[in-house]
């Protein structure tokens, strides 16, 4: 368990291996969920929305079409993660 000290301003800094672990990188946002006892949880805010949304940011961006199976691999090697 990490202890953080709390500053003046009510700040805290956390370390950077906590990041690391929680797959933050700086300038991302975090999320706190206050649990009973005084306890809070702390997870890597993930933003939320539709395919719909998605594929509204990327109309008109390319002249590329993708087969259904250029699709199904690149869904599964980012399933896998692979890059």
């Amino acid at each position: 368990m990490a202890s953080l000290a709390v500053t003046v301003k009510g700040q805290v800094t956390l370390k950077r291996n906590l990041f690391e672990d929680l797959g933050i990188k700086p300038g991302e946002p975090i999320d706190f969920e206050k649990l009973r006892d005084g306890e809070l949880r702390v997870r890597a805010a993930r933003p939320t929305g539709t395919i719909d949304g998605l594929l509204g940011l990327l109309a008109g961006k390319t002249k590329k079409v993708a087969t259904i199976e250029e699709m199904n691999e690149a869904a599964a090697a980012g399933w896998a993660s692979e890059e």
